[in-house]
């Protein structure tokens, strides 16, 4: 919800359910493609949640997100900070915790991608940024 409506506005609806859809099934093949012989079931919709996550870094990074961090804190943090702390955090998840972490990886690098060419491509409109 946070950065989901933001990038929706930024590509229109349409545009956004496809990229949605495509950041979901890059983040599959990563997985299955980092994992090949698993038979552990891969269902979630993680993976193109990561790539919204990845296209709102390039196109909001200094957007302030009101966050919680642990154990008492609310604080405000631009967003290229807590998106790329997030990143990071993915590398160190346990594998024994059945998180499909590589998907996370995989949707946030083609969010990435896909960001940078809308933002080469496109004209910058005003937005509003909602906390």
């Amino acid at each position: 919800w946070i950065f989901g409506n933001n990038v929706e506005d930024r590509f229109g609806k349409v545009a956004y359910l496809v990229f949605y859809l495509a950041a979901g099934l890059v983040a599959t093949a990563a997985q299955v493609l980092s994992q090949p012989n698993s038979t552990v079931p891969l269902i979630g919709a993680s993976g193109a949640i990561a790539g919204v996550m990845g296209a709102y870094l390039i196109l909001f990074p200094n957007a302030p997100i009101f966050t919680y961090i642990f154990p008492i804190f609310f604080v405000r943090i631009r967003a290229v900070f807590l998106l790329l702390f997030w990143f990071v955090s993915q590398f160190f998840v346990n594998p024994a915790t059945g998180v499909a972490w590589v998907a996370h990886v995989g949707g946030f690098t083609f969010g990435i991608l896909v960001g940078l060419i809308w933002k080469s491509r496109s004209t910058p409109r005003r937005v509003p940024v909602s906390y």
